[in-house]
């Protein structure tokens, strides 16, 4: 599993605006809830699943699936 971030400068630096402005809570969210304290609970969730690939809501980290190695043909 590979996290990186969304490879759109202006994207990352608008986000992490908001979350400057919004004391470290996911600026896409109108609630200050714990679960939304970035890095949020939903995307630990999705990190956790081997199967999900894709962006976090406020699409400010991506992770990728480990890729698989193909198996050597004899």
């Amino acid at each position: 599993m590979a996290i990186r971030l969304n490879e759109n400068k202006d994207v990352v630096a608008r986000v992490r605006e908001g979350l400057k402005q919004k004391g470290g809570y996911c600026p896409c969210r109108l609630e200050r809830k714990e679960e939304y304290k970035c890095i949020c609970q939903e995307f630990r969730e999705q990190m956790a699943d081997p199967e999900f690939e894709g962006y976090c809501h406020c699409m400010l980290y991506y992770k990728e699936k480990e890729k698989q190695e193909k198996p050597l043909s004899e």
